[in-house]
């Protein structure tokens, strides 16, 4: 089992950028593939980012594409989601996840086994 915790979240203007961790403990984490997903207010929880075991492969949805960065440092367990020109259409609670045994890209929720508590992202206009 991997507990997950992230931080970072806030508060921000349209155009500018937040870096979002997510600590994990327990299990191995490099053993994990790892994702970013986001829930906006009234929508469905989707899907941001997923990032490789060893961090060399990394997918994101195309809204985001070229504005986020995915990134992981296993020898601190910790995830990262670094977010640039950020759009008030970016505003949501962001949560990381933790995916066993993945071969395969994944990005539906409930291809992830483990989850963190959520940090809010806030985007002005």
């Amino acid at each position: 089992q991997v507990q997950l915790v992230e931080s970072g979240g806030g508060l921000v203007q349209a155009g500018g950028s937040l870096r979002l961790s997510c600590a994990a403990s327990g299990r191995t984490f490099s053993s994990y593939l790892m994702g970013w997903f986001r829930q906006a207010p009234g929508k469905e929880r989707e899907f941001v980012a997923a990032i490789s075991w060893s961090g060399g492969n990394t997918y994101y949805v195309d809204s985001v594409k070229g504005r986020f960065t995915i990134s992981r440092d296993n020898a601190k367990s910790t995830l990262y989601l670094q977010m640039n020109s950020l759009k008030p259409e970016d505003t949501a609670v962001y949560y990381c996840a933790a995916s066993n045994g993945a071969t395969t890209w994944r990005t539906s929720e409930n291809e992830y086994d483990y989850w963190g508590q959520g940090t809010q992202v806030t985007v002005s206009s």
